[in-house]
């Protein structure tokens, strides 16, 4: 099968597509022949060896797929031919393994690239508004990077929780975007200071922050907040990881947390079940799509990576493979 392997740390142009042996699968798991693979920032960090769990080389990146069950070892809860999307590891190749416990059906009005890119972005954004915020109706809620994979999806579901948004992103185009999924308002924090027109968009009334982007943007966005509010760490594809005066948390009382994924379900068991039935059940019933802005195919797997790594990216970039 063909893949994008990655021999050694370094840049998206350093993969290599090349033929590889097809995985097998294991008891529990299945084999997916790949139709659709999404790109995330941190696919980026890891094949420069710059994530906070480092692979050894080699390896085929990528974490995010939708395809259909070729092969299902012992146990495993699928057959053949049945429409499947999971987060993995080796997601940019032909074929790909799933553990079953993992793995969803794709509802039969989805795409292969919808549903591949539905699962971290999405995953990530619920689990930050819905359990770690607490967002409730009405609330103003502040998202930074609002074009992105992880800042489009908080769009849309902040919006579906009838929160109301202020979306901060470095473009014209990319504001126009996230007011057509719903946001209330935006700011152009490349040209506009940000921590006020936060305040007097939301009349001082911003209950949170989402930040996917770190960088120069997230102290004003943190002054932007009201008393009380909460900013919410998840990312820093600035490449700047923000050091915040403690004096503002104090003074405003301010709550700061942090939530990736990656732990989230190990730390807090109960609130990722809960709201991956929620979220599951919100695009069974097509009430949040992601919004795919670029596509390759799997002969320009670097191009995808870097066109991410450059933040050009509006929505989620995919792969199609098959």
């Amino acid at each position: 099968m063909r893949a994008a392997v990655c021999h050694a740390y370094g840049t998206p142009e350093d993969l290599v597509i090349e033929d590889v042996d097809p995985p097998v699968p294991a008891p529990g798991q299945v084999l997916v022949r790949v139709h659709a693979a999404a790109v995330n920032f941190p696919d980026v960090l890891f094949i420069a060896g710059k994530y906070q769990v480092k692979i050894p080389p080699p390896f085929i990146p990528g974490n995010e797929i939708a395809g259909e069950v070729i092969a299902a070892g012992e146990g495993a809860r699928f057959s053949p031919g049945q429409r499947v999307a999971g987060t993995t590891f080796g997601a940019f190749a032909e074929q790909a393994l799933l553990d079953a416990s993992q793995a969803v059906l794709v509802p039969d009005d989805a795409d292969f690239a919808s549903a591949a890119a539905f699962g971290v972005t999405y995953r990530t954004a619920y689990y930050a508004l819905r359990s770690t915020a607490a967002v409730r109706e009405g609330d103003w809620v502040v998202v930074l990077g609002a074009a992105g994979g992880v800042g489009l999806a908080a769009v849309d579901l902040a919006v579906a929780m009838k929160a109301r948004v202020l979306a901060a992103a470095s473009s014209p185009e990319k504001l126009e975007l996230c007011r057509q999924r719903g946001a209330e308002a935006t700011v152009d924090y490349d040209q506009e200071d940000l921590k006020t027109r936060i305040r007097e968009l939301t009349g001082d009334a911003a209950r949170v922050v989402l930040d996917p982007v770190g960088g120069s943007y997230s102290e004003p966005a943190l002054r932007g907040l009201a008393r009380g509010g909460t900013f919410v760490t998840l990312g820093y594809a600035a490449g700047t990881i923000p050091k915040i005066p403690l004096n503002l948390v104090m003074l405003k009382d301010i709550r700061v947390r942090g939530m990736e994924i990656r732990t989230f379900a190990t730390d807090y068991p109960d609130e990722a079940v809960r709201d991956d039935v929620e979220l599951a059940r919100m695009f069974a019933d097509g009430i949040v799509r992601p919004y795919i802005g670029a596509r390759f195919p799997l002969a320009e797997t670097a191009a995808a990576l870097r066109y991410v790594a450059d933040r050009k990216v509006l929505g989620k970039v995919v792969i199609d493979v098959a």
